[in-house]
């Protein structure tokens, strides 16, 4: 089962993930999606990383999101 948190970054919509792996870590997830036209949902690649709490996963799926906005958006 995995946990999502949305943000919101300038005009995007950030939602982060975190979904458990076999080992008992979680592993991050990131979609997203602009607010304004075009509003096709992208999945961007997140390093995956083994992380000891969901909250930990979702704060390295959020940084990405930024960065991939900053570069990016």
């Amino acid at each position: 089962m995995g946990t999502t948190k949305i943000f919101r970054h300038r005009d995007y919509e950030l939602q982060c993930s975190a979904n458990a792996s076999d080992n008992g870590r979680f592993t991050p997830a990131l979609v997203v999606c602009k607010q304004v036209w075009p509003t096709r949902p992208r999945e961007i690649a997140v390093p995956r990383g083994n992380h000891a709490t969901a909250d930990l996963a979702i704060d390295a799926a959020h940084a990405q999101g930024i960065e991939w906005t900053t570069n990016y958006g």
